[in-house]
């Protein structure tokens, strides 16, 4: 029987347009997908829009719009964009349906009822100015581990480690800039700790790129960490039995996945569960993603599938950083290119940028853009 090949892009964050760092993702696996087509291969191609997380409803508060609305409007930005440069997904969808509410749901009861999930008590970063405990990017301050500038959630301008709530050294308020200070209150964990053997023995075979192997390798080396699976906040997927809190971001945008892989097999008469609940069956799952999200899927998404007893991915292939003219990558700073409005609507062709993005250099190492060279 042949096997069935599922490949996916890590989602887009549904908190501003397309820039072409977004696109060393998703050219090469388009390329990728039509050469499995060309050979005959049965291959489905699914992404969509990350829809949860504090930057969207931080970003929607300061623009007066609800984090629904700012959603939409950039999850339809990434939809249009996709297409006029010819990358076609068979399912575009968004963690924000009801099928993904549905799925992420499920799969949580499933860990707590497996006994992977419990709760603690733990130390919060509280701004008493806003009367607010602050979540992943409502606060910022120094990581423990390199001593670099970081956000709530990871230290994301020096090592890149993951960091729980109640980590980060120094908390600020990034709502109104004050001292916030730590609160005690419950939230639920997964046990993270208990995968430590499962992991070595997964990404030992894991397939795809040596980066995406060899840096999540690397933490699983050392001590692996129980992991915090609920946030303080309004929009996201409640945690079951709790209207006070969602669930973490990065549980359910992964399984964006499998409810968009479920999309898709429901438009076209198909069973979804072939794909996803079938371990050591004829699937290959296949990740596409950036460099900078490799922890996520090759340690805490492995993890969860297991848990949960779902098809495990065969491959990840993550691909190397962007600089814009020998600066890094910054929107703040403005060392970026927009796909639409430095690209498309000066009237470029589509085609001359997949080219440039797939031949430049190696898909692993850093892609240096000019437009000297472009041009």
């Amino acid at each position: 029987m042949q096997r069935r090949t599922l490949v996916t892009c890590g989602l887009p964050y549904a908190n501003g347009p397309a820039h072409i760092g977004h696109l060393r993702t998703y050219i090469p696996a388009d390329l990728f997908v039509r050469s499995l087509r060309k050979q005959g291969q049965d291959t489905v191609f699914v992404c969509g829009s990350d829809a949860h997380g504090t930057p969207i409803v931080i970003n929607a508060e300061e623009l007066g719009v609800t984090p629904a609305e700012l959603v939409q409007k950039y999850h339809d930005n990434f939809d249009e964009t996709f297409k006029s440069l010819n990358i076609i997904f068979d399912k575009f969808g968004n963690t924000e349906s009801e099928t993904n509410h549905n799925r992420t749901t499920e799969i949580v009861n499933t860990l707590i009822a497996n006994g992977y999930v419990f709760s603690q008590s733990i130390e919060l970063a509280y701004c008493p100015t806003c009367n607010r405990f602050l979540p992943d990017r409502y606060v910022e301050g120094v990581c423990p581990d390199c001593g670099a500038v970081a956000r709530g959630d990871e230290c994301d301008q020096g090592c890149g480690k993951h960091l729980e709530p109640g980590e980060i050294l120094g908390p600020l308020c990034k709502i109104c800039k004050s001292k916030a200070e730590y609160r005690t209150q419950e939230h639920f964990f997964f046990r993270l700790s208990e995968f430590k053997g499962f992991l070595s023995e997964y990404l030992d075979k894991l397939g795809g790129t040596s980066n995406a192997r060899n840096y999540a390798l690397g933490w699983v080396n050392k001590e692996l960490h129980d992991w915090c699976i609920t946030r303080n906040l309004e929009w996201g997927v409640r945690f079951p039995g709790h209207e006070n809190l969602v669930v973490y971001v990065w549980v359910d945008a992964p399984i964006g996945y499998i409810s968009f892989t479920e999309g898709w097999a429901d438009e076209h008469g198909v069973d979804w569960k072939k794909y996803w609940m079938n371990p050591g069956g004829d699937t290959d799952i296949i990740h596409f993603i950036g460099g900078d999200i490799i922890y996520h899927h090759c340690i805490f998404w492995p993890a969860l599938l297991k848990g949960a007893g779902y098809t495990l991915p065969k491959a990840v292939v993550a691909s190397g950083m962007v600089k814009i003219g020998d600066k890094t990558f910054s929107k703040s700073r403005g060392y970026v290119v927009w796909v639409n409005d430095d690209y498309l609507d000066k009237g470029f062709h589509p085609d001359l940028l997949r080219y440039y993005l797939a031949s430049y250099t190696s898909h692993t190492k850093e892609l240096n853009f000019s437009w000297k060279v472009f041009q």
